[in-house]
């Protein structure tokens, strides 16, 4: 008789099954947020809290959370412990620009990254995965250990250098990518000061000694604008195209302030490719402790592959590789908080006659960690099962159950770009290498500004016979 392989539950912390004190609350916010959740926050459809006199409406509820992102998005502003975090690191940057700064961005950028636009990278993503899959040959052959963690960071950076910025960011990869693990180790997290609301010129004692990481980064910013200026001054016609660009030319009175940019390269630059690395290294881990499935992904990507068919339509033509991505992006949602705070009073009621009254000033949490988790929307929630991504399966997932690059107005723009890179790079280097967990593979899930595998990601590779 054939058994059915159990499916894997990876690793992630345990819900409390009681409120934890104020003190406790603090510590675990200090430590990994992802170790908050009480297990009624994985059961309910809301969820009412107050913490240092902040009152918290927890949002699981797919209808709820429409009504905030979408139908009154008007009344919601981003958190101010939010913007208390990521405000040192973006400024004004896409993720953290509210009112007419976030319009004039959006609409800057909006053209890099329509669906058409985006596609027309894959071919520069291809040639990059490709160089980067070359790294692992020698080790290969012995069956070595590599960070994977660490590597899908390298791999996405040298992919938006070239695509988004032509090769002309003005810095190293891999010294520029460890120093953005370290500001976004040190600076995407919550401080005491945050929680209790403190104005900003009060100094954040965990974020001590970042300012001169700030200041690299502004240095490497200010240098790739200045090297893009000098080559649309001399030559227009010869400038490519792309992201950077497309923002210059927009510099002006009538357009983009200078350090609007500034913060929009440094968003895209630092963090822009930080999700999508995570979510890569965290589908590795797990495809790896899903041996059938990983082989359904290796013929299909052979079947693809072999057949000639252009990297642009890869996606599409590669069902299982982009369900494990999907699905790894559930079980570790890149950005697993959506914050937001009432501007005005708001209710809502669901299609049962419940009532939700939403006060000015509430802060509203919509978490993608707990929503992609939850007992009522999904069957085993805790297990990696990607084929419930596959065509067909994945109909039956509402459009607000799975965020993982939010919803409304302020969705990812470049989601498109994201699943694309993903699905390439997955095809590139699981055609010719298979990555396996080793025992000293235990990764834990911590959040910062992305939900990453604390100590990095050891996995032996061997080239696939």
């Amino acid at each position: 008789m054939d058994m059915k392989p159990v499916p894997f539950e990876p690793p992630a912390p345990i819900p409390h099954r009681d409120q934890p004190s104020k003190l406790q609350i603090t510590r675990i916010a200090l430590r990994n947020p992802l170790e908050l959740w009480r297990e009624d926050s994985f059961r309910l459809p809301w969820i009412e809290t107050r913490f240092l006199g902040q009152r918290t409406l927890i949002v699981n509820h797919p209808g709820l959370i429409r009504h905030v992102l979408v139908e009154n998005v008007s009344n919601y502003a981003m958190s101010q412990v939010r913007q208390l975090v990521l405000r040192p690191i973006l400024r004004d940057g896409l993720l953290t620009a509210e009112g007419e700064v976030w319009k004039r961005s959006r609409k800057a950028m909006a053209p890099v990254f329509t669906p058409r636009h985006a596609k027309g990278f894959a071919a520069q993503m291809l040639e990059r995965a490709e160089v980067h899959a070359e790294r692992y040959a020698s080790v290969s052959l012995a069956g070595g250990t590599v960070n994977l963690a660490a590597d899908m960071t390298e791999l996405t950076y040298d992919i938006l250098a070239e695509t988004l910025f032509s090769g002309e960011i003005a810095a190293e990869t891999e010294s520029f990518t460890r120093s953005v693990e370290e500001l976004l180790q040190r600076m995407g997290r919550v401080d005491p000061m945050d929680l209790m609301l403190a104005p900003r010129w009060i100094p954040r004692l965990t974020r001590f000694g970042s300012g001169r990481m700030m200041r690299r980064f502004a240095a490497i910013v200010t240098e790739t604008m200045d090297r893009r200026r000098a080559r649309m001054k001399a030559d227009p016609g010869a400038v490519p195209q792309d992201f950077l660009t497309l923002l210059l030319e927009r510099e002006g009175p009538d357009g983009l302030l200078t350090e609007e940019i500034a913060d929009n390269i440094l968003t895209f630059i630092g963090a822009g490719h930080e999700t999508t690395a995570r979510a890569l290294a965290w589908t590795f881990y797990l495809v790896a402790h899903a041996p059938q499935f990983r082989l359904l992904m290796e013929a299909e990507i052979d079947a693809v592959l072999a057949s000639g068919v252009e990297p642009v339509e890869w996606a599409e033509r590669m069902p299982h590789v982009r369900a494990a991505f999907e699905e790894s992006m559930r079980l570790y949602p890149p950005a697993p908080s959506i914050n937001r705070e009432a501007i005005g009073d708001d209710e809502w009621t669901s299609p049962e006659g419940e009532r939700v009254v939403i006060p000015k000033g509430n802060t509203v949490l919509v978490m993608p960690w707990t929503l992609h988790r939850h007992e009522l929307y999904w069957e085993k929630p805790k297990a990696f099962m990607p084929e419930r991504f596959l065509p067909g399966a994945r109909d039956a997932i509402a459009r607000f159950q799975y965020l993982p690059f939010g919803a409304g107005p302020r969705v990812c723009i470049g989601a498109t770009f994201a699943l694309q890179e993903a699905v390439i790079a997955l095809a590139v280097l699981m055609r010719r290498y298979r990555f396996d967990v080793t025992a000293h593979t235990n990764p834990w899930p911590v959040q910062r500004l992305t939900t990453q595998p604390k100590g990095g990601l050891p996995m032996q590779v061997t080239r696939r016979e």
